[in-house]
Parts: structure tokens; C-alpha cells; sequence
């Protein structure tokens, strides 16, 4: 059914920075009509709000090459539990995606398998490895949104500005991982008094900006579009700033596991809460919260990584890194929300529709016409997260046994109903 009626509910619209009582009607899959106050008839939302369904830029999936750790079956069931309606997934699998030929095998599954809306990135370079530049051409035809190599971070700065002078003359977006590849590397944890009490190899956040600065400079020379798939530490952000105003067509992002947990929480060595780049300082985290508020940094994301049990049950040096995030991103983004730090429009804002504007999707929005991507959620709930409770393959969660405020509802994809709890648990 991609007809109804939602009365009753709090409608959250970042393009108007609002909260509003009232209803939604859907016709043919998308908003038809909006309005305030009260509504006969339809589906009463008991009072939920009711936002844009959240655009989620760097979902790692493990088609093809390490299905074990997450399908886009699986995938697209925990990003309809979490309210994602739109997963931008990474090329950085066990066979990267850097020909029409994989990217239209992963087009494929994402039809056949996912329930949500699924738009790939591909590789930057062949295999990643940063010597020769992937048909750039060829790969937007097949439907790449954006090119990127992931955390494999070019050295060879020649190949980088060939890539983007290409890029350029095609309109394409490339997505960057600021960080100096030869400070990160082996690097588990953010350098400081308690990397050096724990003993593990430490990264400066100076490498955090030493990756943008070079990345930006690149961008100034070539004219390309930039985005910065992590910005995480206050060093990095006056060069943010300087580029966006020098006019320079650059965005960027932050993880929500860097907007809501900090460098302190690795505590006893827990694996779980090895992520790249490494969790940074608590003034670090709650400049990254200020600067999403400014819209400095411009998108809120999972960096979703599925790892299986064995990859993370090492030592911590040796651990694997990543966190599952698709059907915790909600939940952990209202954190900022009921610390008074965002409210929900701008929470939208960055989990919706600045991520839809910047890859040119018509989605994130409340709007007359807009597709019907819509996720309802009670942002007061409290629960106990059980990691074995969610939808993904992989568990690997830093929320796991943590107490979290804010479930989902019930998650739309063209007006269709992917995700109902109520249906969920009575069967």
C-alpha cells in the first residue's frame, strides 16, 4: 500500500527547521499533502514524530566477498529497523568495487535483497590501491554516486589530483578520509595520557588535518566536489572552515560514534569501541556536536562496519576495526537531543537532507511531492540495547548493554511499509 493517512503526530521537517502537530498523506508513494492540528480518518501515530527517513552515507556491506559479516538482506533490514531509507553504501569490500561489472552485481543484490533504497559509491582507484584511476566514466552510467577509496588513502598525490581533475570535468563527487596515511598507519587509539597509560600505538589528531589540509588544497587546484567522509578533531576544523569560505564546493561528515562517545570509553581494551579513525578526546567530541549545530560539518553517518566475532575477540592492537551503526544511528543521535546539544530539525538536517542535497537524491524532506521515505519514532522510550537483538549479521556494537532513549516505529520506503515493530515483535 503506498496510499495513507498518518495523523497525530509530530511532523520533524529540517528544510523548515520545525516541529509541528499534525498529519501526512500519502498518494502513489509520495507526500501529497501535509497539514497542522488535528485529522479524521488514517493512522493515528499516537503522538510519534514523524521525520524524513535518514540518508546514510558510508554503509559498508559485505557483497561481494564477506557476505558472513553483513548482506544486503541483513543490512537492509537493520537500516529499516533504524529508520534508514536510503544506504550509500561503500566500494571498500574484499572485492572492491571499481568496474561496471561489480557495481551492476551489487546493484543487483541491492534490488533482489534489501528493503530500503540502496545508492553505491565506487572505488577511486583501481583496487584501491591508488596508482591508476578507475573508469570513472563508465561507473557513473552504472550508477556510482560518488567515488571513494576509503581509509586506503592515496599517497601518490599526482594520481590523487588526476583523479579529481577528471572527476571534475564529469561533475562527480569524490569523498575523501582525511588523515596522513604514514602517521595513521597501525594506529589504534588517539594519542594522549591514556594512550600512553594503555600502552597502544597512538595517532596525533594533527594527522586528521594534515589528510584535509592536503585533500583541500587538491580541491582548490582541480575545482572538484569534496566531501570529508569523517571530520573528528578540533584541529581540523579551521581548515573546514577557511575552504567553505573560500567558496570551495566541500562538505563534510562526522560518525555518530564520534559525536557521542570519546577516547576514555576503550576503558578496559573493548574491542567494540575500536573504530577508524580512533575515538578523539571529549573536547574534541563536543566540538564536533557545536560544529554539526553550526553546520560546519554538514552530515551525521553510521560509518556502519560489520565484523564478525573472530576479528574482534583479538587484542585490541590486533582487533579489527568498525562498528555495526545502521539501527543505532536514531537512537544514539536523540543522545544529542535530550542533552539539550541538537534538536530534532537539525538532527534531521544532518541525517537527511543535507545528505540527500549533497548527492543530488530526492529524499530527506517533508515537502509536497517528495517520495514517501518517512520513519516514525517515540523519542522517550528507554531500553537496554542487547546486541543480539539487532538485525545485522555482525554484533559488533559499543552500545551493546548501554541504556539508550528512542526507538523506531515504524520506517516507509515509497509509501510502502518496510519496518513495523508492532508487527515485528508479535511475530
Amino acid at each position: 500500500m503506498t496510499n495513507a493517512l498518518l495523523r497525530n503526530a509530530r511532523l520533524v521537517d529540517p528544510e523548515a527547521g520545525t516541529v509541528t502537530e499534525g498529519w501526512l498523506r500519502i498518494e502513489g508513494g509520495r507526500i501529497a499533502e501535509t497539514g497542522a492540528g488535528p485529522r479524521a480518518g488514517g493512522i493515528d501515530c499516537g503522538g510519534a514524530c514523524l521525520a524524513p527517513g535518514i540518508v546514510d552515507i558510508g554503509v559498508k556491506v559485505g557483497e561481494p566477498g564477506e557476505r558472513h559479516k553483513e548482506s544486503f538482506r541483513t543490512a537492509g533490514r537493520a537500516a529499516a529497523a533504524g529508520g534508514v531509507t536510503t544506504m550509500v553504501t561503500r566500494p571498500d569490500t574484499a572485492t572492491p568495487i571499481d568496474t561496471p561489472e561489480v557495481l551492476e552485481f551489487v546493484n543487483r543484490r541491492a534490488r533482489d535483497d534489501a528493503r530500503v533504497k540502496v545508492r553505491p559509491m565506487a572505488a577511486l582507484t583501481k583496487a584501491r590501491a591508488g596508482r591508476e584511476m578507475t573508469e570513472i566514466g563508465f561507473l557513473l552510467d552504472a550508477g556510482a554516486v560518488a567515488f571513494t577509496d576509503g581509509d586506503a588513502v592515496a599517497t601518490d598525490t599526482k594520481v590523487l589530483s588526476r583523479c579529481m581533475t577528471y572527476a571534475r570535468s564529469l561533475g562527480a563527487l569524490i569523498v575523501g578520509h582525511p588523515q596522513e596515511p604514514g602517521l595513521s598507519a597501525g594506529a589504534t587509539v588517539t594519542a594522549g595520557k591514556f594512550a600512553s597509560l594503555k600502552g597502544l600505538p597512538a595517532v596525533s589528531p594533527m594527522a586528521e588535518r594534515m589528510g584535509l589540509e592536503r585533500d583541500l588544497a587538491l580541491v582548490e587546484m582541480t575545482g572538484v566536489r569534496y566531501h570529508a567522509d569523517q571530520v573528528t578533531t578540533v584541529a581540523a576544523l579551521p581548515a573546514l572552515a577557511r575552504a567553505k569560505a573560500a567558496g570551495l564546493d566541500v562538505t563534510a561528515g562526522v560518525s555518530i560514534h564520534h559525536l557521542t562517545l570519546n577516547a576514555l570509553d576503550v576503558g578496559n581494551y573493548r574491542t567494540f569501541f575500536k573504530v577508524k579513525p580512533p575515538l578523539r578526546d571529549e573536547t574534541d567530541r563536543v566540538a564536533m556536536v557545536e560544529a554539526v549545530r553550526e553546520g560546519l560539518i554538514d552530515i551525521i553517518c553510521s560509518m556502519h562496519t560489520p565484523q564478525d566475532e573472530e576479528s574482534k575477540r583479538l587484542p585490541f592492537e590486533a582487533a579489527a576495526s568498525g562498528a555495526v551503526a545502521l539501527e543505532t544511528l536514531l537512537p544514539a543521535a536523540l543522545r544529542l537531543y535530550h542533552a539539550e546539544a541538537l534538536s530534532l530539525p537539525e538532527l534531521f538536517r544532518a541525517l537527511a537532507l543535507n545528505p540527500a542535497r549533497r548527492l543530488g537524491l530526492d529524499a530527506g524532506r517533508l515537502s509536497v511531492g517528495a517520495p514517501a521515505d518517512l520513519v516514525l519514532f517515540d523519542p522517550d522510550v528507554p531500553y537496554i540495547l542487547d546486541r543480539f537483538a539487532l538485525h545485522s549479521k555482525s554484533k559488533n556494537t559499543p552500545f551493546d548493554g548501554q541504556r539508550m532513549q528512542g526507538r523506531v516505529l515504524r520506517t516507509w520506503v515509497d509509501g510502502a511499509v518496510v519496518f513495523d515493530r508492532v508487527q515485528e515483535m508479535a511475530g
